[in-house]
């Protein structure tokens, strides 16, 4: 069975600061394999703008909604820049819980909407969070149990907060959320983000009031100028000026393009081992942020300070882009798909803040959906012990360009002497992005996508299987080993997994990038030598699919997937600052010692 959850919104009162409203709303919920919320039972009031003090003494807000009388309850709080107060959205969740038996505090980050300070995105959520926390433990009406809660940014805020180990926080549940803002947020293997970036950051993010992307966004704006344009402009650098904008700190990540001490400044990745409390990461593969997902869930369970957090993290990981959906892009995952996600965390919240033996302990810790079986798999840790790590080689009669190539993957490593591929990479005429792991940007999409409309292209090499004669399982990290060339001084490889369908359709399953003057790691950039082959390494972050007998297993690899990752100008230059493009002529090498090939997870129950 099924839960579709539907939750009765209220529009936002009207009155003054600090006033209390009592609310009495009716709601409704069905039964599903996942978790059942139970009934809202509570009135709840809701105190608005109430001050909470932060250390270095500015000021941030928060609405407190809460169940009405005078007992103590559990806190959940919930950090957001996007304002308390959109409607109706925002605060869905605060009356959801609310009115099942919790205190609810949801709080402006510092220098956004109602809250005081400087707003430099991430930069202070750390000690704000733990400040938050501690403020919220010791309120009247909270009984000392302190849990937080929300996805994207107020997901990433857990996560920093927990990070600073405050003495009240039980638990989080970061959704959709970032663990490493340089690695899964900013770049992937120091492919910029750029319609990310730039849509989220300068365009939305400039200043303390959430912007409206505004004219640029309507057609026939001033001077006809769209963000679809606006992504073509070089230097990356200046981009921001044409559509007004003036964000200091999207001049500081361009100035950063290493992970550096200003990144790793805001990574959890570095100190899962000081995470105290039990998390519950939940996400989807089609999402931005699947890294943090997936390494959050991985990093705590084998690095937590406390066997509490080693043993009673949680996952869930389904195939979704930034938010449960049962179509994702071209693809409809079955009715299955759907998951009431504040069920999920009432659930979880419920067990770990109220005590009560609701069976969670029970379960296994990881729920991973498989796409193409369209069900979930229950399993007790992620990457699954039991994965064989299999290689799938590249081979070709050496003309791999487009659907209509020789390119094949083969089981058995190709012999010394198969011929190389290579193809032209232009800047000028990038592949286009379609489809993956995305949100919320500008020019762009996300999802699982039909990829036949780029196939065609001769900078695309495209390797094919032969028909499987029984279905392949794949679930856990993948990683592609590159043995490439190249003209230029520096470059992009970008690699797809496919799934072929006997209709003809080519839906892409999980992607990556590696910007090849990262090659040796990301702390550090080193050009490449015209002409001299180099080994390198992708990573494909992770997915779960089920390739069917009768499918095929197709990868594709390029050098660009625009606007979703900044073209590669090919020149060396530093990032960001350059309009100068250079065209590289690419070459793959697929032979014995030089065998390039993708690493799958297979699955073999």
């Amino acid at each position: 069975m099924l839960m579709h959850y539907r939750q009765a919104l209220i529009p936002r009162p009207s009155f003054g600061w600090a006033a209390i409203v009592v609310l009495a709303i009716c709601g409704s919920s069905a039964a599903n394999e996942f978790p059942q919320s139970h009934p809202p039972r509570n009135d709840i009031r809701i105190e608005n703008r109430v001050a909470i003090p932060m250390r270095d003494g500015v000021v941030l807000y928060a609405d407190v909604y809460r169940p009405v009388g005078e007992g103590k309850h559990p806190v959940i709080v919930s950090r957001t820049p996007y304002s308390t107060e959109r409607a109706p959205s925002a605060y869905a969740a605060a009356v959801y819980f609310s009115r099942r038996g919790y205190a609810y505090v949801f709080q402006d980050v510092r220098g956004r909407h109602e809250s005081e300070g400087h707003w430099e995105p991430f930069r202070d959520d750390i000690n704000d969070g733990y400040d938050t926390i501690e403020w919220a433990a010791v309120q009247p009406w909270s009984n000392g149990k302190v849990g937080m809660e929300g996805g994207s940014y107020l997901g990433h805020v857990q996560w920093r907060a927990a990070q600073a180990k405050p003495p009240h926080l039980v638990t989080i549940f970061p959704r959709v959320a970032s663990t490493s803002i340089y690695h899964d947020w900013i770049t992937v293997n120091g492919g910029w983000r750029l319609a990310f970036n730039f849509g989220w950051g300068p365009v939305r993010q400039e200043s303390r009031i959430m912007q409206n992307p505004g004219p640029h966004a309507m057609a026939g704006g001033p001077d006809a100028i769209s963000y679809d344009d606006v992504v073509w402009h070089l230097p990356l650098n200046e981009m921001q000026d044409l559509v007004g904008r003036d964000a200091q700190f999207y001049r500081n990540w361009l100035a950063h393009p290493d992970y550096d001490d200003y990144w790793r400044s805001l990574s959890v990745e570095e100190h899962f081992d000081q995470i105290e409390v039990p998390v519950h990461t939940m996400g989807g593969f089609f999402d931005i942020f699947a890294q943090g997902t997936l390494r959050g869930y991985a990093g705590v369970s084998a690095e937590g300070a406390t066997a509490e957090a080693r043993t009673g993290s949680n996952m869930v990981i389904g195939p979704w882009e930034h938010g449960v959906a049962q179509t994702v892009g071209d693809m409809d995952w079955g009715e299955a798909a759907v998951v009431d996600t504040n069920a999920l965390a009432l659930r979880w919240y419920d067990y770990w803040l109220k005590g009560m033996d609701n069976g969670l302990a029970d379960e296994p810790p990881v729920k991973v959906f498989v796409m193409g079986r369209n069900e979930w798999r229950y399993e007790s840790e992620y990457p699954l012990k039991r994965t064989k790590y299999t290689p799938l080689y590249f081979d070709s009669n050496g003309s791999a360009n487009g659907s209509h190539g020789d390119g094949v993957l083969s089981w058995s490593k190709p012999a010394e002497g198969s011929p190389a591929d290579s193809y032209r990479y232009d800047p000028a005429n990038p592949v286009p992005s379609l489809g993956g792991a995305n949100c919320c940007g500008v020019a762009t999409s996300s999802g699982a996508r039909d990829q036949r409309p780029i196939e065609h292209r001769s900078d695309v090499l495209v390797y094919t299987s032969e028909i499987l004669a029984a279905p392949l399982e794949v679930v856990g990290p993948l990683k592609l080993v590159l043995h490439a060339s190249s003209s230029a001084v520096d470059t992009d490889f970008v690699a797809k997994l496919v799934d072929v369908y006997p209709d003809g359709r080519s839906i892409n399953v999980a992607e990556g990038i590696l910007r090849a003057r990262h090659r040796e790691g990301l702390t550090k950039q080193v050009l490449m030598k015209p002409g001299e082959i180099y080994q390198m390494e992708l990573d494909m972050i992770g997915t779960a699919n089920l390739f069917q007998r009768g499918h095929r297993i197709r990868v594709h690899l390029t050098s660009s997937h625009f606007p979703q990752f900044a073209r590669n100008l090919n020149n060396g230059e530093p990032y960001g600052t350059s309009a100068e493009a250079v065209v590289a002529e690419q070459t793959i090498y697929h032979s014995g010692s030089r065998a390039s090939h993708i690493l799958l997870p297979v699955i073999e129950e």
